[in-house]
Parts: structure tokens; sequence; C-alpha cells
């Protein structure tokens, strides 16, 4: 499993490939450069910030049980419309993860 410093280098390598500055990231996902930039260095973000940032860099999350391959696309679609959770974006971007400083 990846722990947060490691997908914080594997969004910089993302946005890298993508020819993307870090200053430019605001434009592309509506966050702060600062917050942006607290993510790269690894700090812990929400889940829904993280997956604005996965969608602003051409990226997806995918979840899979331990030794088990990743499930194809329409299978997740099947768990997905089965699903009764609603995700909804954060109106607070800047409330980062569990017990981290602003």
């Amino acid at each position: 499993m990846l722990g947060i410093k490691d997908i914080a280098v594997l969004l910089i390598k993302q946005r890298k490939k993508l020819g993307i500055e870090q200053t430019d990231m605001y434009m592309r996902i509506g966050m702060k450069q600062q917050q942006y930039q607290r993510i790269e260095a690894g700090s812990d973000p929400k889940l829904s910030t993280l997956l604005r940032v996965l969608e602003g860099l051409d990226l997806e999350l995918s979840i899979t049980a331990k030794g088990e391959k990743m499930h194809s696309a329409s299978s997740c679609q099947n768990i997905q419309n089965e699903s009764e959770y609603s995700f909804e974006d954060d109106k607070e971007d800047l409330d980062f993860g569990f017990g981290s400083d602003h």
C-alpha cells in the first residue's frame, strides 16, 4: 500500500509529465497554489481534495482488496450504481486531514 509521501511523489511525476507548473495547478483545479504545494510536500489532504487533484492530473483513484487484482471498469461501475453513498467536494479546501496545522 502506498503512503502519503509515495502519493505525493506520484502526483509530482504526473504533473511534470503533463508539463504543468505547480503555480498553474490552481487554474486547473481551483485550488490555491499554497494548498497544492502542501499536498506535493506530503501533507494529508481530505479525500475530496485528493480526488480534485487526481482529476486535474488526469488520474483516478482505485481501491482493491489486498491480494486481489484490480476490478474492471464495468465491475466498478456496478458497485457505483448499487451504492447509496454520495461523495461531494468539500467547500473548505484548506481543511486538511487529521490533526494538521493550518
